[in-house]
């Protein structure tokens, strides 16, 4: 009887199982049904519309046209800085101390950080400090994270720790001059910035200082031992000569040459890399406006064609939101 019980339950398992599957293939064709069915009504209802469609678009293009000629005109620029003494992490976030000042529209803060005119501080619409990306992890710059939305957790394409971007929006791309020179100053007049940077070449010289030491000391270190291996090998009495362990000397002349390439790294840093900060890519000076046609198409255009589509739905489904309207 049990064994019976069991076959039983077993086909009943089984029979749930098909009905399931059986029941979600349905659901399954009838979505896909469903919206096969709305794609060609969407396209159909497109096609018999299309004049005002296109009449949307045209109105689009040119009320951008019309917003672009009323507006002033910006320019961006960009420049890449070195980080000479801390993370970038804490770098940008100094920075952008700038974009507050500038999106708040703060003109005094501005003229007193970057010690420009107030001229040119109403000028500055937007400054703003920005990871650098590097794909594939080979050392190159490839893409400036203009968004911010790079995942941290991307082990492939990783942030650039010794370089950050800058990017300002201006009115007049004559002041990228004066605003280079301002923020540099606004890094490097930083007293705690000062401080670290003055350890930092501290800490340089004292190594140079011990390497120089180093490789002095290496390289009279061969002969004193040939010396004093060849004065062990004669007895001083009379006796058996003992020939000891032969010295190595090409171990010492590697570690000369690890030493002297220690001490270039250094003595490049030194001479390269003297303030806190250091300008690998300068402010370009822009031709093309940054805010142009295609800048307010991007946003004019999908609100005229959303608004049209709204009022062509409204208009043909027009009796029976009023059959809806009168019911309720």
């Amino acid at each position: 009887m049990s064994e019976n019980t069991m076959n039983k339950e077993v086909k009943n398992e089984e029979i749930d199982l098909l009905e399931l599957l059986r029941r979600m293939g349905q659901t399954i064709g009838r979505w896909s049904h469903y919206i096969g069915r709305a794609f060609l009504i969407s396209i159909v209802f497109l096609l018999k519309r299309w004049l005002p469609i296109c009449l949307s678009l045209i109105a689009g293009v040119g009320a951008s046209y019309l917003v672009k000629e009323r507006s002033y005109p910006f320019y961006t620029s960009d420049m890449v800085l070195r980080n000479n003494i801390l993370s970038n992490a804490d770098m940008i976030s100094f920075v952008n101390r700038l974009k507050a000042y500038s999106l708040e529209g703060n003109t005094s803060a501005l003229v007193e950080a970057l010690s420009i005119s107030p001229d040119q501080a109403n000028g500055i619409i937007e400054i703003s400090a920005h990871w650098i990306i590097d794909q594939s992890k080979d050392g190159s710059a490839d893409y400036v994270d203009i968004s911010d939305r790079h995942d941290v957790y991307d082990t492939i394409n990783v942030r650039m720790q010794d370089r950050f971007d800058i990017r300002a929006k201006i009115i007049s791309p004559n002041d990228l001059t004066s605003l280079r020179k301002g923020i540099i100053n606004f890094i490097q007049s930083d007293s705690l910035f000062q401080q670290r940077n003055r350890v930092r070449l501290t800490l340089n010289r004292d190594m140079l200082s011990r390497l120089k030491f180093d490789i002095l000391q290496l390289d009279s270190l061969q002969k004193i031992k040939y010396f004093e291996e060849t004065k062990n090998r004669f007895p001083q009495n009379g006796g058996q000569v003992i020939f000891l362990q032969e010295q190595k000397t090409q171990l010492i002349y590697t570690d000369i040459y690890t030493l002297y390439g220690r001490k270039q790294i250094l003595e490049a840093e030194r001479d390269l890399y003297k303030g806190t900060v250091t300008v690998l890519s300068e402010f370009s000076k822009p031709i093309k406006r940054s805010n142009g046609t295609f800048y307010y198409g991007m946003k004019v255009i999908p609100l005229f064609l959303g608004l049209t589509l709204l009022i062509l739905i409204v208009i043909s489904n027009r009796k029976k939101l009023l059959e809806i309207y009168r019911r309720y």
